[in-house]
């Protein structure tokens, strides 16, 4: 069974909230990731503040539970924090077809933001709002199933 894990979003203080999280919570970073650990793109260059911005963090808690947080990325990205979109549900698949079941029933008449396919970073990964307006992040990683 798929796990649920919240993912939040921030206006360029991920990496200082994750370090209050992890203060009351414990436990070390799974991952840090930021926007110049990007393979670069000579038509969209990553600007120095840019890069330096969280692209994906992940904090386990508990035995099963995994806090996740980004930086919004106005330039790369072209996003916008606004009150309603700070939090996305991400669901860790157990296999690559549990992924895609999951994501091609919740992306069905919704917006597609990044479509299910293998990521430079070695996952499944896939990211869009449902027809409701939700947004998801689907995720297979073999490395941890």
């Amino acid at each position: 069974m798929a796990k649920i894990n919240p993912h939040l979003l921030f206006k360029g203080n991920t990496e200082e909230a994750f370090n209050f999280y992890k203060s009351v919570f414990g436990g070390e970073f799974a991952m840090i990731m930021r926007l110049k650990d990007l393979p670069s793109d000579p038509n969209n260059p990553i600007s120095e503040s840019e890069g330096n911005k969280i692209m994906n963090i992940a904090l386990p808690i508990g035995k099963s539970n995994i806090l996740m947080g980004s930086d919004v990325a106005e330039q790369f990205m072209d996003q916008e924090l606004v009150t309603g979109n700070r939090y996305t549900i991400a669901i860790s698949a157990e296999s690559k077809e549990e992924a895609e079941n999951i994501y091609n029933g919740l992306s069905a008449d919704g917006f597609i933001e990044i479509p299910l396919a293998e990521s430079h970073w070695g996952s499944y990964f896939g990211m869009f709002a449902d027809k409701y307006g939700i947004q998801w992040m689907i995720d297979f990683d073999p490395k941890y199933n």
